[in-house]
């Protein structure tokens, strides 16, 4: 079985961009290691995309590791996930949602 087809919404990407940019602007190793530790969460996602919990809307949550972001992702009918978001884990929850509801 193939590993399903990660796409991110249009605003999770920004959001992943912003995020690195903000971390590269003060150290390169740490803007380096932000874009593992996202890789390696969406390697998890793409093995094992049920594995992580619900948050709501069937959308899952990974927490990215040694990092205050969490990737929210959901599932679609043709086998592939959708990175709704790359949030701060502290900032503006939930703010994300509408995204979930406009699709």
């Amino acid at each position: 079985m193939s590993s399903p087809v990660i796409i991110f919404h249009r605003l999770a990407a920004r959001e992943f961009r912003l995020a690195r940019s903000w971390y590269a602007q003060r150290s390169k190793r740490a803007a380096l290691r932000f874009i593992e530790a996202i890789e390696v969460a969406l390697q998890q996602i793409a093995a094992e995309p049920e594995r992580w919990p619900l948050y709501d809307h069937k959308t899952r949550w990974v927490k990215i590791k040694k990092y205050p972001y969490l990737v929210f992702y959901r599932s679609t009918a043709e086998g592939g996930v959708i990175i709704m978001a790359v949030a701060h884990a502290g900032r503006r929850p939930g703010y994300w949602r509408r995204r979930v509801a406009a699709e």
